[in-house]
């Protein structure tokens, strides 16, 4: 409760008495001072000045003497001071009469005190009567009251009252730094929520501005809120040093925020002990921040610990993570467990992992349900693993559903296979936008889609001239160089193709064999091509067995023909024979005359 009559108001009555003697410290001359002020209060309080007993029953009451103030604060009171009537009503609240307090209140309150009707108002809202208390706290708040206005905001705001923001701002601007938090808190919640152009920036901006008044005056959660608006803004050093502010001041997210952005840093060590503060103080978050940290240094059971830390937290990550923990040290049954108890919990990963662990060991009934409540609920690797159930089953179009629901979501394996499903009916727009997402999402079977998609498009380009000058890569060359780049062998082939159509022969050679090393057969036959070009038969032949023997039919016909050209009748009939037998019709067809001819040869 508000006491009236402050050191100011005591200044103001009279002179002090300096104390002599130029040794005296400050505190001395302080104490000094305040009790020649109390005697010259005592004074005049018994001569029957009202004003003196007022002040002097504040003084006494601010100091704990509460046998000392309540004489002087009923003298002054029946004099007719409101500030007396006021404090009498604290003093008597203190000492446990709440209604008799309540009545002094009242009567200073109508005489037009503010603190007293802030008074009165908390009073009604403790004992229920919010009508009476927001009367009260309304009076105390329209004469100016900086507390009168908290109070009233935090009523109104309780009740849902729109008008509570005006008080709150009036509370703010005055210096009140739960007003300036809490009005920063509505700005934010506004600027999630609104819609028009420039809504949401400005809100956001004046939320900071909030903030940082709040914290300036030592709000922890303020400074907080105010790092994490910097954190998302880039300016990564202020927001550091806001956190560290807030975790010093015991908010135990702010030292796990501050333990994060450490880490990005590249200071694991700072970032853990941070982490075990907060962690130590309940924050499930950083405990299982400190449990990633040792799992990954492979201290298993020291990350089991804070796990389960994180977990007895209320935080149900804690649970998923065991899950994992367990899933990849082969104890399946114990992440089954952990899975279930964070999936029940409404983990919707978990939920996801519980299904995909399902599906490794057959349960695809069990598995589908749990696909689908993790789906629901936003896991959008749900969402995907549930259209490769459906798709598995022949319900393509419920698979492409759940296809389309992750691709919106951003996941390039399910734009893909959204991108393949359109171009299958024909939709090649729609089809190369869902490529697109696919290949910039990191799919290099996306990116290689894609480019034959706009390969498919290209005009013919003249044949390569010596001199000639080469032209820029086109965007599908770009696309196919990508996935290439990403091992993938078509693409690896192709983009040797383009390379030795430009003359490039050294570029073709070293895709051709990127391609072949991966097991690509036709990689294999076209650097086999590549190299006989360049005069390098034997090499050649390497390669075009390996093809052959990967089952590609040109390879072998070119096989036949070396054999049959070096004199090796047999084994050149060897090779025709896989190639009539690999095709296709043409190649069947040549492989077959050139058999022929080696059989007679051989007969001969």
């Amino acid at each position: 409760m508000d006491v009236m009559g402050d050191k100011a108001t005591l200044f103001e009555t009279g002179r002090f008495v300096q104390p002599s003697g130029e040794e005296a410290s400050r505190d001395e001359r302080d104490d000094m001072g305040e009790a020649a002020e109390e005697l010259r209060l005592c004074l005049a309080a018994e001569t029957g000045d009202a004003e003196a007993m007022s002040v002097l029953g504040a003084m006494l009451l601010r100091r704990g003497d509460l046998d000392g103030a309540e004489p002087h604060l009923r003298a002054a009171t029946t004099a007719g001071d409101r500030a007396a009537a006021n404090n009498l009503g604290v003093l008597l609240h203190q000492r446990g009469y709440p209604e008799e307090a309540a009545g002094w209140w009242r009567i200073a309150a109508v005489a037009g005190s503010a603190a007293a009707a802030h008074a009165l108002g908390r009073y009604h809202r403790e004992r229920g009567d919010e009508p009476a208390a927001e009367y009260w706290l309304r009076q105390s708040a329209e004469q100016g009251h900086l507390l009168g206005a908290y109070a009233l905001a935090d009523l109104l705001d309780h009740r849902g009252d729109a008008g509570a923001e005006h008080w709150l701002r009036a509370a703010a601007e005055r210096g009140h730094r739960e007003a300036a938090y809490r009005l920063a808190r509505a700005l934010d919640r506004q600027a999630g929520g609104q819609e028009e152009v420039g809504g949401p920036d400005n809100a956001v901006a004046e939320a900071e501005q909030w903030y940082r008044q709040a914290a300036a005056r030592g709000h922890r959660q303020a400074a907080l809120h105010l790092g994490a608006i910097l954190e998302k803004r880039g300016e990564l050093k202020e927001a550091g040093r806001w956190y560290l502010t807030s975790a010093k001041d015991g908010e135990p997210r702010a030292a796990c925020a501050l333990g994060f952005l450490l880490r990005d840093a590249g200071d694991t060590e700072s970032a853990a002990v941070w982490w075990l503060r907060a962690a130590q103080e309940g924050d499930g978050n950083a405990a299982n921040a400190l449990g990633a940290l040792h799992a990954e240094r492979g201290e298993t059971q020291t990350a089991e610990r804070w796990y389960r830390a994180a977990l007895d937290a209320g935080d149900d990550n804690g649970a998923y993570n065991l899950g994992l923990l367990c899933a990849e040290q082969g104890r399946t049954a114990q992440a089954d467990q952990w899975y279930r108890r964070a999936a029940y919990a409404g983990h919707r990963e978990a939920a996801n992992a519980l299904a995909v662990l399902l599906l490794q060991v057959g349960d695809t009934a069990g598995a589908e349900p749990w696909f689908s409540k993790a789906a629901e609920a936003g896991s959008v690797d749900a969402a995907f693993n549930l259209g490769i159930l459906y798709a598995g089953r022949g319900g393509e179009a419920a698979a492409l559903r759940w296809y389309e629901r992750a691709a919106s979501a951003g996941h390039a394996e399910a734009a893909l296979q959204v991108g393949i499903a359109r171009l299958r009916e024909g939709e090649e727009q729609e089809a190369e936008r869902h490529l697109r997402c696919a290949a910039g999402g990191g799919s290099a079977e996306g990116a290689y889609r894609l480019a034959t998609v706009l390969d498919a498009r290209r005009p013919p380009e003249p044949a390569h001239e010596l001199g000639e000058v080469v032209h820029e890569k086109t965007e599908c060359e770009e696309w196919y160089e990508r996935a290439a780049s990403q091992g993938h062998r078509r693409a690896q082939v192709r983009v040797g193709m383009l390379a030795a159509a430009r003359g490039d022969v050294v570029e073709a050679a070293r895709w051709y064999r990127a391609a072949a090393e991966a097991g690509s057969r036709n990689g294999a036959f076209n650097l086999g091509l590549l190299l006989a070009r360049e005069g390098s038969e034997p090499e050649a032949a390497v390669w075009w067995t390996r093809a052959a023997d990967a089952g590609h039919g040109r390879a072998a016909l070119r096989l036949a023909l070396v054999y049959a050209r070096r004199g090796e009748l047999a084994e050149g009939q060897k090779w025709a024979d896989r190639a009539v037998e690999l095709g296709p019709a043409e190649v069947s067809e040549r492989a077959g005359r050139l058999r022929d001819a080696l059989r007679e040869e051989l007969s001969a």
